[in-house]
């Protein structure tokens, strides 16, 4: 009798049963359901009421406003109206008002915990997975079932093992993993698979920095993107106000078979940028080196959180962006903010001469109007689709949040490694 994968414990928890094969069919209890203004009560309360159906259990469900806010005209006005009423009628527990973006908001809580098994009407849901628990993005019909029977089915997925030896070098980052992978496989790699992540270099990463792994395979177009509970998971769970939580056993058994395992070295590892538009178009740094910009984008849940603020003040600390160059950030939460205050990230962030944006999706999800069309952007967040952040006309790089800071220095896409010598 072979291990299983942690994807497969956690299902079969959910499921209610001792263990589960790849390919079965089997229905979930759902512990957590999480939506935003976006995706939730505008699309749910209609659907709701047509059916005459209600929330089997609010406890279990978390809204977060984060992409409406704050409102910018009259339809953000309405599409938040009706969250904040509708979540007042339905007797929600948890709601997280204007407090940043709902993939940080929900760990920062407490809301998770390994082997848990979640749902999120989002696509960068498997953000979960960065804490041992099974999260995944569902549609708003999927989400109605959820909320209303407290069950999903799904087919239990295959395992790809992404392992990366070794430690990463100063100046790279999780973000660099990511776009390496996309590069190197593609957006159908995952194949809407579980892809896991393991070896010394994940293990050395602090849990946001695993949030951005779990929250890009997304872009991997994997189901699931999870991390193996540890002391580390302990520790910040702990710090989120989770009393006692349990990792032990959270994690692959040695002997559990994956559909695909891949090894890197990530010492080898060099920043990566990918090129509009799309993060497949991903390449190292140098091959893109000297290509001119006009805006530095810090934002997002995968470049504007505590820890990706801090890889960008080592950047910048003490020094001044290019002239002409315009430096935004939308830290990804209100208290990521606040420590970033207390501890002088942000001075030295704003020292350096970055603009101070609202904690929400902003530009990422195309609101707030801050890139304007024909710009050149350089972005810390997770998509350059065409138009993804509202400029139709706009030529958007992604890359780690250290190469967003040192190419704010630069005028022009520079690798980050210099800047820290």
């Amino acid at each position: 009798m072979t291990g299983s994968t942690l994807a497969q414990k956690i299902i079969a928890r959910a499921a209610g049963r001792a263990g589960v094969t790849v390919g079965e069919i089997v229905t979930c209890r759902v512990d957590l359901a999480m939506f935003h203004d976006s995706s939730g009560p505008r699309r749910l309360a209609p659907m709701l009421q047509e059916l005459g159906a209600k929330i089997r259990d609010p406890r279990r469900i978390v809204l977060v406003l984060d992409h409406y806010v704050p409102e910018g005209d009259e339809e953000s006005r309405r599409i938040v109206r009706v969250a904040r009423e509708w979540a007042a009628q339905a007797g929600l527990r948890h709601v997280h008002d204007s407090q940043g973006i709902c993939h940080v908001v929900l760990p920062e809580r407490g809301h998770l915990r390994p082997g848990m098994f979640a749902v999120g009407g989002d696509s960068h849901s498997p953000t979960g997975g960065a804490f041992g628990a099974y999260m995944f993005g569902v549609g708003a019909t999927e989400m109605l079932g959820a909320v209303v029977t407290g069950e999903i089915w799904l087919r239990v997925p295959q395992t790809i093992r992404y392992e990366w030896g070794g430690r990463l070098p100063a100046g790279v980052g999780a973000k660099d993993v990511m776009l390496f992978l996309l590069g190197r496989f593609g957006m159908n790699g995952g194949r809407y698979q579980a892809v896991e992540f393991a070896g010394s270099a994940v293990g050395a990463m602090s849990m946001q920095e695993r949030m951005t792994l779990s929250n890009m395979t997304a872009e991997l177009g994997a189901q699931a993107g999870l991390c193996a509970a540890d002391e580390t998971t302990r520790r910040y769970l702990m710090a989120a106000g989770v009393e006692d939580p349990q990792v032990d056993g959270w994690c692959s058994d040695v002997d559990a078979p994956v559909e695909e395992h891949h090894v890197f070295d990530a010492a080898a590892l060099a920043p990566q940028v990918a090129a509009p538009h799309s993060p497949a178009n991903a390449r190292p740094v140098d091959a893109c080196a000297g290509q001119a910009i006009d805006i530095a984008y810090l934002g997002a849940c995968t470049g504007a959180k505590l820890e990706d603020m801090r890889a960008a003040a080592r950047v910048l600390r003490g020094r001044r962006i290019a002239p002409g160059v315009q430096l935004l950030l939308a830290p990804a939460s209100l208290r990521d903010l606040d420590t970033a205050k207390r501890e002088g990230t942000l001075a030295a962030l704003r020292d350096a001469g970055a603009q101070l944006l609202p904690s929400a999706c902003g530009a990422c999800a195309g609101y707030g109007g801050s890139i304007p069309e024909g710009a050149t952007v350089i972005s810390s967040t997770a998509r350059n689709f065409r138009g993804r952040m509202g400029a139709r006309t706009a030529e958007v790089w992604l890359a780690s949040p250290f190469t967003v800071a040192a190419s704010a220095l630069a005028g022009r896409i520079a690798d980050p490694r210099e800047c820290l010598k």
